[in-house]
């Protein structure tokens, strides 16, 4: 069986060199050493990595971020964080990239390996079942019933999450009872989602309902629920990798 090809992204030189040599003794082929987030992107266009390991502090600052923000839009890899901070707005802003684990550092072996073969097993059970998940196209009147279906007695609220809800008369979102702007798109978005609590919305079923049919990328969808998730209070939207979206019951 080929190695696994792995690019690791460290500015520390020891940190990097540590993982370079923990990572071949386990089998895995590393095929770049990269200390800046740009050099990651030309190695990641020219390689095509099966994984890719990012220091979430990478220089210092966001790049470590950012660099798996493009990952998680524009590319079609799984990548893992290799991180020593606690600090819960870095990690929050981490876990909007989606990413497939967290290394924490100091590493230990046994531990770096088991993260990335579970990174491995899961993108690619998720990417075959996308290819066998059938597109469902969704009509408003459809979603219009469901959310009828699941107001408050007889008001036209409907309540998600904690201390959410969707006034379907009035097409709007509230937090603790405080309107929150949305734009056309992700009230449509949202709606869709609070239809269907607890089942995942496909990536097609998204640009059928929100975009009408309209052809976009979903790297679109991918900007729609970034956005999104930046004005909710609490972390609402679940992502079932290659999939979709969804929000629990």
């Amino acid at each position: 069986m080929d190695k696994y090809k792995i690019i690791i992204v460290e500015d520390d030189e020891i940190t990097s060199l540590h993982l370079n040599i923990a990572l071949q003794k386990q089998g895995y082929s590393v095929i770049a050493l990269c200390h800046t987030a740009d050099l990651a992107k030309y190695k990641i266009g020219t390689t095509n990595p099966d994984l890719v390991i990012i220091d979430i502090s990478l220089q210092k600052s966001n790049d470590g971020i950012a660099l798996a923000k493009y990952l998680h839009e524009e590319c079609d890899i799984p990548f893992i964080f290799l991180t020593s901070y606690s600090d819960d707005e870095i990690i929050s802003q981490a876990k909007l990239t989606e990413p497939s684990g967290y290394i924490v550092k100091p590493f230990d072996t046994n531990s770096l390996h088991a993260t990335i073969q579970m990174a491995l097993f899961k993108f690619e059970k998720d990417k075959d079942s996308s290819k066998n998940f059938k597109d469902t196209t969704i009509k408003k009147t459809d979603i219009e019933k469901l959310l009828l279906e699941k107001r408050t007695e007889n008001e036209p609220i409907v309540k998600f999450a904690k201390e959410y809800h969707i006034d379907i008369a009035m097409h709007e979102t509230f937090y603790q009872n405080k309107k929150i702007k949305l734009t056309k798109k992700e009230n449509a978005f949202l709606r869709l989602l609070v239809a269907q609590l607890s089942h995942v919305v496909s990536f097609d079923q998204a640009v059928s309902y929100v975009w009408q049919g309209t052809h976009t990328k979903h790297n679109s969808i991918r900007t729609l629920v970034w956005r999104l998730r930046n004005k909710l209070e609490s972390e609402v939207i679940k992502s079932d990798s290659g999939m979709g979206y969804y929000i629990e019951a």
